[in-house]
């Protein structure tokens, strides 16, 4: 719900109530995963729950709630043979919770601290929506963007940048050069003209920030890889070739840093060449850190393929 707190804020400023449906309970099977939304104002839907499959019987639910105001869990739960019989193509089971969200509710504001970048939480309750904590069926809970820093303005960091956004990071390219650290070439980044390394010891880092370092300074590598490597930061990556990446390592090695958690050279071997590509190789290899995964293809994995 919080996840899609600016385009139902736009419904809720317009004077429009809406019912949003939350799933408060899946098995894994589902496209989506708990705690996914959609909204409902009467005439169009925001978000959605199971990508298409239930979602023309959810807005029926819907219509009920938004007639008599009256909060709604529904399940959804057929075997897979009987799937495509009721919509769920996958199988397995989803319960949603159904309320109105009213332009006045005091959730309201949770919904203005998410979309302006602040931690947040909304309670789920049999009665509706609730602010402070209760007999709760599911608490949505939202946190402020995780940070990707890139040192290095080049082409492939214009690349990483753009799309480092697209999945919600908020991106800040450092580098000392004022000629290519320019707006123009990372619209939506925060820019840093200084030295890199100074700039990584005073930024704040925590168990949620992505570093990748894209360029290739010997003045500066080792310092910066040391400073990163010695951060709670949840990824290093390095750009370079095998012998520019072993040369940092024995640097580093040398200094007495420990370098297990270096990915480098970074990305995944996708076969990347082009700046976009390298930059898919990249989040990739992120993302398969962030959620413990291995990154092989699905069809050679088994269990379930969302986390659980």
């Amino acid at each position: 719900m919080l996840e899609l707190s600016g385009r139902l804020l736009a419904s809720l400023d317009a004077g429009r109530p809406l019912v949003v449906a939350t799933a408060i309970a899946v098995d894994g099977r589902m496209p989506r995963t708990l705690g996914t939304s959609m909204s409902w104002d009467g005439s169009a839907a925001i978000g959605s729950i199971a990508g298409g499959c239930i979602e023309g019987a959810i807005v029926e639910v819907a219509e009920r709630v938004l007639d008599d105001g009256r909060t709604r869990i529904v399940p959804f739960g057929v075997s897979d043979e009987a799937a495509f019989g009721v919509g769920l193509a996958c199988g397995g089971e989803v319960r949603l919770h159904l309320g109105v969200v009213r332009p006045a509710d005091p959730i309201v504001q949770k919904l203005r601290d998410a979309a302006a970048g602040s931690s947040a939480s909304i309670v789920l309750t049999e009665a509706g929506f609730a602010i402070a904590d209760g007999d709760a069926l599911y608490v949505d809970t939202v946190e402020p963007p995780a940070r990707m820093i890139i040192v290095g303005a080049m082409e492939f960091s214009a690349a990483l940048s753009t799309a480092a956004q697209s999945l919600g990071y908020t991106v800040t390219v450092v580098d000392p050069r004022q000629l290519f650290t320019t707006a123009e070439r990372f619209p939506g980044a925060d820019l840093a003209v200084e030295w890199p390394p100074d700039y990584l010891a005073r930024t704040p880092i925590d168990s949620r920030t992505v570093i990748c370092h894209l360029g290739h300074d010997a003045r500066y590598d080792a310092d910066l890889l040391a400073v990163a490597l010695t951060s709670p930061a949840a990824y290093v990556g390095a750009m370079g070739s095998r012998t520019t990446t072993e040369k940092r390592r024995a640097d580093l090695e040398a200094r007495g840093v420990d370098t297990s958690r270096l990915h480098a050279p970074i990305g995944l071997d996708l076969g990347a060449s082009t700046p976009e590509e390298t930059a898919i190789s990249i989040l990739a290899e992120v993302l398969a850190v962030r959620s413990g995964r291995l990154a092989e293809p699905l069809r050679a994995a088994s269990g379930s393929i969302r986390p659980v």
